[in-house]
């Protein structure tokens, strides 16, 4: 495949969670898609979110993403 060459993608809304920091979670979200998606090309941050614990401080974060992957022909 070039990039030059017409092709079409489809997105999928995902969401990573990780407790080491935002772009752990977006690695977690990534890796899955990859696992499940063919052709899996680039990812969109759509937005970050998180929890905070008893001690007040961040417990996990959230990563909505959109991930798009190249139609198969």
């Amino acid at each position: 495949m070039s990039y030059g060459d017409d092709r079409i993608y489809k997105k999928v809304e995902i969401i990573g969670v990780s407790k080491r920091g935002l772009e752990a979670a977006i690695q977690a979200a990534v890796a899955k898609a990859h696992k499940s998606l063919d052709k899996l090309s680039w990812f969109e941050v759509q937005d970050i979110r998180g929890h905070v614990g008893d001690d007040g401080m961040v417990a996990e974060y959230q990563v909505v993403l959109k991930v798009a992957f190249e139609i198969k022909e």
